[in-house]
């Protein structure tokens, strides 16, 4: 494997959405404002969507990492459950006890007393659903009936949905419009621009342990960015593939060649096409750009 090869102490670009290697990239830190201001401020639903591969449950992880202390967390990563398993996986989140051996309604009022006696305590609870879109429409019922249990002054549960855009759509329809109302914060995540992916590849590297001179050279990212489209996750794979390529032809630098064949490689990636000349010899002087300025930001070019 390349990690010797090219001085890496871990693997850069694994799939896995590991915290130690987040990069306080634009898109990622709005996400994370917007989730803990809505907390803060007590708000019922939120919901953070985008698209697959986009960074959803790295910001979920480090939600639950970064989350006040005063907050209890519940989190569910799989949530395709019927009502009574989804109702069972909070219960057994919050603590509660012998949860297994009640009926729906006993489980129900089960929860409410563990929520009311944390919120005697102080605490503040927040169920965090991941692959929320995932849910079925009965179950996104009984977690709008679960956020109907409130005191006088402030929400018992508090309820944070990341999902990809089919969360959006089926929301949007008439049979879950009540749902959607409760709805008061959201986000949509974007994809990356070059020069965020830029400093993405070469964050990565630098956790990963990288000391060398700069591996991706700025055409390199052009073709990694246009071929996974800004999306972090192709870029992880499309990354490791021309790492690869290189430790096999037994290299230390990373070619062009080398990201149009990681790029055809990938079934998911789209492999740019050149109209002209004239468009070709923009897309190069902007990943010019994009390099100098990846390299101002790193302190490779002084001051």
């Amino acid at each position: 494997m390349y990690l010797y090869h090219f001085g890496f102490s871990e693997l850069p670009f694994t799939l896995t959405p590991n915290t130690s290697f987040y990069c306080d990239l634009r898109v990622h830190n709005e996400a994370l404002q917007v989730l803990i201001t809505a907390l803060k401020t007590g708000e019922g639903f939120i919901k953070v969507t985008g698209e697959v591969g986009t960074g959803k449950t790295l910001i979920c992880r480090k939600l639950l990492n970064e989350i006040p202390d005063h907050f209890v967390t519940a989190y569910i990563p799989n949530p395709y459950l019927p009502p009574e398993e989804l109702r069972h996986a909070v219960a057994a989140e919050l603590g509660v006890p012998d949860h297994q051996n009640v009926d729906q309604h006993q489980l129900t009022r089960a929860i409410e007393k563990q929520l009311v006696a944390l919120n005697k305590e102080g605490r503040s609870v927040v169920l965090i659903i991941d692959e929320a879109q995932a849910l079925p429409n009965e179950s996104l019922e009984a977690l709008r009936l679960l956020s109907n249990l409130e005191t006088e002054t402030r929400k018992l549960l508090q309820l944070v949905m990341f999902g990809q855009p089919e969360l959006d759509e089926r929301l949007a329809t008439r049979e879950l419009r009540q749902l959607r109302q409760r709805v008061s914060f959201s986000y949509r995540l974007e994809t990356l621009s070059e020069e965020e992916l830029a400093r993405y590849m070469h964050h990565r590297i630098q956790i990963a342990g990288f000391k060398g001179p700069m591996l991706f050279t700025p055409e390199v990212i052009w073709w990694i960015h246009k071929g996974s489209r800004g999306v972090p996750r192709l870029a992880n794979v499309l990354s490791h593939k021309v790492l690869l390529l290189a430790y096999g032809a037994g290299r230390h630098e990373i070619t062009v060649q080398d990201a149009k064949n990681a790029i055809a490689d990938t079934e998911d990636a789209k492999m740019p096409k050149r109209h002209d000349a004239t468009w070709f010899l923009a897309g190069i002087a902007a990943a010019s750009a994009v390099g100098l300025i990846a390299a101002y930001t790193l302190g490779w070019i002084p001051v």
